[in-house]
């Protein structure tokens, strides 16, 4: 295939009139530094394209800054751009001054998109969200991974705490990696997605384009934000991390970025917070409170394929025992609903006791969407040996709930040993903790004990004999898996 001619290079034929051509008419007003350069440049008779092979700064850092589309040059940005103009001391002073006043907020730059529109209220999820918004807000934390059984809320969690950012005057950028679920409204991209998949190419290191910034693409935001504060989304990120010293270089270069990542599992990276996203609570047993959140959610989901719907008494209590059994999980509560179409709450309950999941999938199964019992299933294989033995000797255990002493009497290990094997099912958020009267207790979720059962069962499982009680392996072998990963991808 032959290359794309450059968009930035004009034919060798064009009178010099066209080669330094003005901006056109509806861009954006340039700013005191982009006509400061673009003078100089004129001056000495250099196209964009030609001042960019000079200064190693990409065409496009040039030309936005020229028209007034980035305002906030790095200093190494500044010095490369001076050097290569060849500037003397008083000039390059009055360029370091109007990068000044572009910093300083005398002229704003080009404001990005709002992020995507939510389809449906958040419920249960104010203390989530007000912890995250004053974390991003401060910069306390600057690299925020929210992490969860697929179909908690993690991406709903993401679009609450964006929203609040940016009514407080916050510039968000979204990105949705290929395959996140998009229940939103997304916002119109443009040329800032452009930009955005561009940078996120470079941390995963996707070769940039020719022409675009350099490694990483970091400049790219970097230009447009400078050291302002800005919160960057990253929804469904892939369970690797990023290469680190692009992601640092990233943050390094925007001093006032935040990053807000949603995954099925942490990146495990220096400076990530990792911030576990449990089900929505459920009413205690014996109560049928409609306000409670997990209970509302559902009632929501039913009024969606039951318009008509008004739930009496017995309906309430037949609610909140669902949300029980379902272990208060959004995406659950979601695919018991569905199934309303063709049947009453009784009949729903009724095979919900017999088998939950086997209905965790949407009655539609919509073209494209994540089947969330396959999603189980190949979370359950992707633990590790050792926490696949606890999983299973803890579905064995008699009795819901149980502490970190309890361990260690269980498998036989030490409590150092059962303390990271517990953290990896919490993270994995299969166990669900509680945190009451200075005790913590924990409990595996019954949606994930009902998997163990139904999963299909290998003839081996390397580690599995290795507790005392533990059986056959939780989760599925190697084939299952692959044939789950299809299934969700």
């Amino acid at each position: 295939m032959s290359p794309q001619p450059s968009p930035y290079t004009a034919p060798s034929t064009a009178p010099l009139r066209n080669r330094h051509a003005d901006p056109a008419p509806d861009a954006p007003a340039p700013s005191p530094l982009g006509t400061l350069i673009r003078a100089h440049r004129l001056r000495i008779g250099l196209t964009q394209r030609e001042l960019a092979d000079l200064s190693t700064i990409s065409v496009r850092a040039i030309r936005d800054l020229e028209q007034g589309k980035a305002r906030r040059p790095r200093p190494d940005t500044l010095r490369l751009m001076a050097d290569a103009l060849r500037l003397g001391p008083r000039s390059r002073t009055a360029l370091e001054a109007a990068a000044h006043q572009g910093r300083t907020g005398g002229n704003r730059p080009v404001e990005p998109p709002a992020p995507p529109t939510a389809l449906h209220a958040v419920v249960g999820r104010d203390a989530e969200a007000a912890v995250l918004a004053g974390e991003l807000t401060s910069g306390a934390e600057r690299l925020v991974n929210v992490v969860g059984l697929t179909g908690v809320g993690k991406t709903r969690l993401a679009l609450e705490v964006a929203e609040r950012l940016h009514g407080s005057g916050m510039p968000v950028l979204w990105y949705a990696f290929p395959g996140a679920a998009a229940d939103y409204l997304g916002s119109a991209g443009g040329e800032w997605s452009d930009r955005l998949a561009a940078a996120v190419a470079g941390l995963y290191a996707v070769a940039p384009e020719r022409g675009e910034d350099g490694p990483g693409g970091s400049g790219e935001l970097a230009e447009l934000f400078g050291e302002q504060p800005a919160l960057l989304v990253l929804d469904g990120a892939p369970a690797g991390p990023p290469l680190f010293g692009r992601l640092t270089g990233l943050l390094r270069a925007c001093p006032g970025l935040r990053l807000l990542i949603t995954s099925d599992q942490p990146w495990e990276i220096p400076g990530e917070r990792i911030f576990l996203l449990s089900p929505l609570e459920v009413p205690a047993e014996g109560s049928a409170h409609p306000a409670a959140p997990a209970v509302r959610v559902f009632l929501d989901h039913v009024r969606r394929v039951r318009p008509e719907f008004g739930p009496g008494a017995g309906d309430l209590e037949r609610a909140a025992w669902i949300c029980r059994r379902l272990d208060g999980h959004p995406g659950a509560l979601a695919a018991a609903a569905s199934w309303l179409v063709v049947c009453d709450l009784a009949a729903l309950c009724r095979s919900l006791d017999a088998d939950p999941v086997a209905l965790l999938d949407h009655l539609g199964a919509q073209a494209g969407a994540e089947r969330f019992r396959g999603a189980l299933h190949h979370r359950l294989g992707r633990l590790p040996q050792g926490p696949r033995a606890l999983l299973a000797a803890l579905c064995e255990r008699t009795g819901q709930e149980f502490a970190l002493a309890d361990l260690t009497a269980l498998t036989g290990r030490s409590l150092p040993e059962c303390g990271r094997m517990l953290r990896e099912l919490l993270i994995s958020g299969v166990v669900r903790a509680a945190h009451e009267g200075g005790s913590s207790r924990f409990r595996v979720l019954g949606l994930v004990r009902a998997a163990c059962r139904t999963a299909p069962r290998p003839d081996s499982f390397p580690g599995a004999d290795s507790f005392p009680g533990a059986g056959a392996h939780p989760a599925a072998g190697q084939p299952h898996a692959a044939r789950a990963a299809a299934a969700v991808a």
